[in-house]
């Protein structure tokens, strides 16, 4: 069972909590939208990106509409707060899409970072492996969150470990490939070590939330933690993937020939610039 279940809530904090669920799901099928639409703005060797982008957004658009709605059928309303009702609460679905998600995420920088062959093979087997790790132990973990018994406690250890040898990874993989990009996308390949470093560096603190703020205010401040990181490491990221595989893709010369004949007028050459015309 999870904190969320220990406390009723008034009608400010109850609404909050909703209305971050449903920006939430909101911001990813705005992504979806963006990632399908812009798919084709880049060569054809970035577009799997694209593609797990577009399946990120659905994972965690359908997860976070059935946490809304199990909040929903969750809590009642009795006259002067909103109670537990006969369903109980449960962070577990965000577990079960992180177990998509993460590994998704940690593939796609590898493709916009031109890592192939075995450092690729090697770069997604150990970000899969230390990803699912990561997530599955703190999935056990987050059980033991109402008493914070030894299981918390360790189990949440063991994750972060698993988080730390993840920033290890995506450091070497970021400043490892960094210098073979064009120097005028560099600073934004820097920037996806620090914003999936910081995004990421929320789940810790809304894991630990129970034990950090312990009361219907806690909750309310773990939901919106958890929702704006989903956000920021999901649709912001996934932005800033595609930022760099465009700039890459125009600085190679992709979309000239197609820009140059978009400037010639319907219907062929003018008058004007027919050879022999005044």
């Amino acid at each position: 069972m999870n904190v969320e279940n220990e406390f009723s809530y008034n009608y400010f904090q109850y609404s909050i909590v909703d209305h971050v669920f449903t920006f939430g799901y909101a911001a990813m099928a705005a992504g979806l939208v963006y990632f399908l639409v812009t798919s084709s703005s880049s060569l054809p060797r970035y577009r799997l990106s694209s593609a797990l982008s577009a399946v990120v957004m659905v994972s965690a658009f359908l997860e976070l509409l059935v946490i809304s709605l199990q909040w929903q059928r969750s809590f009642v309303w009795d006259g002067t707060a909103f109670v537990v009702g006969d369903e109980l609460f449960g962070n577990g679905y965000r577990y079960m899409n992180w177990s998509i998600d993460v590994p998704v995420l940690l593939v796609q920088m590898l493709i916009v970072l031109g890592v192939t062959g075995v450092a690729f093979r090697r770069g997604v087997v150990l970000f899969v492996a230390a990803g699912l790790a990561m997530v599955y132990t703190g999935y056990v973990g987050q059980y033991y969150e109402v008493d914070r018994s030894a299981p918390f406690w360790v189990w949440g250890a063991v994750s972060t470990v698993f988080f730390a040898v993840i920033l290890v990874l995506v450091w070497r993989t970021v400043y490892g490939n960094v210098e073979r990009m064009p120097a005028e996308v560099r600073p934004m390949v820097k920037a996806v070590f620090w914003l999936l470093a910081i995004s990421w560096m929320l789940y810790p603190g809304a894991y630990l939330m129970p034990a950090i703020w312990d009361s219907a205010d806690g909750v309310v401040a773990r939901q919106i933690t958890y929702t704006v990181a989903d956000v920021t490491s999901k649709v912001v990221y996934g932005v800033l993937l595609s930022a760099i595989a465009v700039r890459v893709s125009k600085l190679e010369g992709f979309g000239a020939a197609r820009d140059s004949i978009s400037t010639i007028p319907r219907g062929g050459v003018t008058d004007v610039d027919a050879p022999g015309r005044v």
